[in-house]
């Protein structure tokens, strides 16, 4: 059997779906002066792209409400993460009936399949059959043991020929649920969308940055590389970095009642994107933040069970904190899941039926839903078409059923 223009191998694999599961379709080849800014800033509208569904960043920066956003499409599904499991979700939701304008995949790199691409090695087969585990296809996409190359156009046919809009180079930073309502709202670097269900499909490599300089062991109570891992309140902490968490940190800190300070190496910020600036500068001209610009961190010293934190710079002289919180870059999965809200039973995401967190509408599908044994890409195909059952079932319930 030939799908997708590929090599007939190991068709035992594809043989093995079972009788109910449904057929895999052939992938074929004062209002004036607000109306002035806004004219200034229409230049920056057009260079967010054509998305009729994206709002642009700069609307919600000019302070619009939700009534004057009102009109703005809403997706179906959005799926964060343009792996094998985020392209089987979208591709799975095509068939169920979702119209691909009502379909969006974001990415964070330049291209699908990053980390595949990257970090595979050329000479090995992508295989179907993973740990000893019997490789059986439940859904739409499935494949037999592929090149890495194979694979990838495995993959790129199924993105062009089921007409799937990918947003790539896009970073998702926020979400938020509206209450009772089914709706999400998805904060990017880019643009908000409006969604009805959302599924992510991140992968679970990576390890948060770590400075040059040693950090005494007896500190490490006091060290902190994301803010999952400990409730800070009332305390006095120095945040470093210069990027987006480094931003969203801070806020998040001083939400809490925190005396914050941020330490960034360079002169201004050009990491962030223009909410996390704009909303870190207006923090510190209120005078809620201290933001320590040129600095740079040479050492710290255990000060009394406190880090005592010292700089290269003069103008700059050694100070203590209760805390320094590291956003280096690098932030694991766990740290944004937790963020974004969702709940973990030890190490692992909570998920209950289709892979559904307990947050209602968002799903963890491929290497999030596997477990700490990791899984296969039959595995990673197998969970979008697991989850695209229940949100068949429960949010998209106008789209045909799912055999």
């Amino acid at each position: 059997m030939k799908y997708g223009g590929l090599p007939d191998r190991n068709e035992q694999v594809l043989r093995n779906r079972p009788s109910g599961a449904p057929a895999r379709p052939r992938l074929s080849s004062g209002r004036g002066a607000r109306l002035h800014v806004i004219r200034v800033l229409c230049a920056r509208c057009k260079e967010e792209g054509g998305d009729r569904n994206r709002v642009p960043v700069w609307k919600y920066e000019m302070g619009f409400t939700d009534h004057e956003l009102k009109g703005n499409l809403m997706y179906d599904l959005l799926v964060i993460g343009a792996g094998p499991a985020g392209i089987s979700m979208a591709v799975e939701a095509r068939h169920a009936g979702v119209k691909s304008e009502k379909i969006l995949l974001i990415e964070k790199t330049s291209e699908h399949s990053f980390s595949l691409k990257k970090y595979y090695p050329d000479s090995k087969l992508v295989t179907a059959n993973y740990k000893g585990f019997e490789a059986v296809c439940t859904g739409v996409m499935c494949i037999p043991d592929l090149t890495k190359h194979e694979t990838i156009t495995y993959l790129d046919v199924a993105i062009k020929e089921n007409g799937i809009a990918a947003h790539y180079s896009e970073t998702v930073h926020r979400i938020d649920k509206h209450g009772h309502e089914q709706r999400f709202t998805v904060y990017t670097d880019r643009g908000v969308y409006e969604t009805r269900v959302i599924a992510i499909s991140i992968g679970i490599l990576g390890k948060p940055n770590k400075p040059e300089y040693r950090i005494p062991p007896l500190l490490k109570e006091r060290i902190l590389f994301d803010l999952t891992t400990k409730e800070i309140g009332g305390s006095k902490v120095l945040v470093v970095g210069g990027g987006d968490s480094a931003s969203e940190y801070c806020q998040y800190l001083i939400q809490r009642g925190n005396l914050v300070t941020l330490s960034y190496r360079k002169r201004e910020f050009a990491r962030m994107n223009d909410i996390n600036r704009q909303s870190l500068l207006a923090l510190a001209e209120r005078s809620q933040a201290v933001i320590y610009y040129g600095s740079n961190i040479t050492r710290l010293v255990d000060a009394h069970g406190k880090p005592e934190v010292h700089f290269a710079e003069p103008g700059f002289p050694p100070e203590i904190f209760d805390y320094i919180v590291y956003a280096l870059g690098g932030t694991t999965p766990h740290n944004f899941l937790k963020m974004i809200g969702i709940e973990f039973n030890g190490d692992e995401p909570a998920l209950k039926e289709g892979h559904e967190t307990n947050v209602a509408g968002m799903f963890l599908i491929g290497d999030l839903s596997a477990g700490p044994k990791g899984g296969s890409i039959i595995w990673a195909f197998n969970s979008a078409n697991t989850a695209i059952r229940k949100i068949c079932q429960d949010y998209l319930v106008d789209k045909r059923a799912l055999p």
